[in-house]
């Protein structure tokens, strides 16, 4: 068994480096870059489901940090398999509340979730668009005067300060 799970922490983090490598083409003004971004989701969230029926959610302490942040990053980008997204919150909530995951990236699945439901995020973590003025502008939030506090709970800087790290530079 150890070598089946060395084997799939080596395969998530293999998946996270080429989704990280791909996600420029996500926003391309070319349609066969972003066809190329969704076939790569697609495959990774098929596999992520995969190994969420042999494995449940692979946590930290089972697969290791690099390999439990790539299935996060992996379900994170699964946009256009709710089903997935859905089945990962469930995991990774089972996870937090048992200590082996982290609220933070918990936080982060859940907007993404919210917003692919079409629904109001709770933690902003979700950008919708860009203004006019190049300032990001987040997807509405449930409770957008108690964002702050909420972010806190999680480990995640208030919302001001992560916005800030969206917007054109001034220089």
């Amino acid at each position: 068994m150890t070598h089946d799970v060395a084997a799939l922490a080596e395969e998530l983090v293999t998946m996270a480096e080429a989704d990280h490598r791909a996600a420029a083409r996500a926003n391309s003004d070319d349609p066969a870059e972003q066809l190329a971004w969704r076939r790569l989701t697609a495959r990774h969230g098929d596999r992520l489901a995969a190994i969420m029926d042999e494995f449940g959610w692979p946590t930290a302490d089972v697969v290791g940090a690099d390999a439990a942040r790539a299935a996060w990053l992996i379900a994170q980008h699964a946009d256009r398999q709710l089903d997935v997204q859905r089945r990962a919150l469930r995991l990774m909530e089972q996870a937090v509340a048992a200590g082996t995951a982290r609220p933070r990236e918990l936080a982060f699945l859940r907007d993404r979730t919210l917003v692919n439901e079409g629904r109001k995020q709770v933690y902003g973590t979700q950008i919708a668009g860009v203004g006019a003025d190049g300032s990001p502008i987040p997807w509405p939030c449930e409770e957008p005067e108690r964002v702050d506090d909420l972010r806190a709970e999680v480990g995640i800087e208030p919302f001001a300060e992560y916005v800030a790290r969206f917007a054109p530079s001034s220089a």
